[in-house]
């Protein structure tokens, strides 16, 4: 984790050598059919790392030391798959993890009979279990539900890049949107953000802005989690 603007490779790697990170790993489609190997890897994770609440997060962030007796670890998922709801987060909770969900908000509003041309459109990878004409994204309910447990918060509607955000309209349905969106279904006020490819915070000063106005907190891109503050 790193709040600074210019963040070059020896700063990453002191931070590193200081204790002054998290490890997050990345999941997106979890289908049923893996069901039994992403147990055994979130639960050997669980006996090596400390699961790693928003509260945690932001208590990091503040002092700069790490607060519980193991390094912290952060099972971030990917899209608003259905199957997140309902393989991953029941194995992350067995495993005694707090999961984290970064989801698409267009998708889960898209028909169900439409999702799956939706999802071959943006980007959201289908595997062999994903059936055209069946539910591919997780519901609302299932959103409310998951926040009450783990952390749920937006990764754009559409599953877009910056470069495909450029006009005020663009802004709003895919960084503003999503947040009010979100914090509606859980009560709660959405903290982080990823862009589709996972841009960091400095590539665009629009963006950047855009986020801060918005009321996110946190930029989770492909090598840190930046404070936009």
């Amino acid at each position: 984790m790193n709040t600074a603007r210019d963040i070059s490779f020896a700063d990453e790697a002191r931070a590193f050598a200081e204790g002054r990170f998290l490890r997050v790993v990345n999941y997106h489609n979890t289908p049923a059919a893996d069901g039994e190997q992403l147990e055994a890897e979130l639960a050997a994770y669980a006996e090596r790392y400390a699961p790693v609440g928003l509260d945690d997060l932001d208590r990091f962030r503040t002092t700069g030391l790490w607060h519980k007796d193991r390094p912290g670890l952060i099972p971030v998922f990917y899209e608003g798959y259905r199957n997140n709801a309902e393989v991953a987060a029941p194995l992350a909770e067995k495993a005694g993890l707090t999961a984290w969900f970064f989801i698409a908000t267009g998708f889960l509003d898209v028909p169900v009979a439409e999702q799956y041309d939706f999802a071959e459109a943006h980007e959201i990878d289908l595997v062999p279990e994903d059936v055209r004409g069946e539910r591919l994204a997780m519901t609302w309910d299932q959103v409310a539900a998951l926040g009450e447990r783990h952390v749920v918060t937006p990764h754009t509607a559409c599953h877009e890049e910056t470069a495909n955000i450029v006009t005020p309209e663009d802004f709003e349905r895919e960084i503003f949107a999503p947040k009010r969106r979100m914090d509606a279904v859980t009560g709660q006020s959405a903290a982080c953000f990823a862009f589709l490819r996972g841009t960091s915070r400095g590539h665009s000063a629009d963006h950047d802005a855009a986020l801060r106005d918005a009321g996110y907190r946190y930029l989770f891109s492909n090598t840190m989690v930046q404070h936009l503050g």
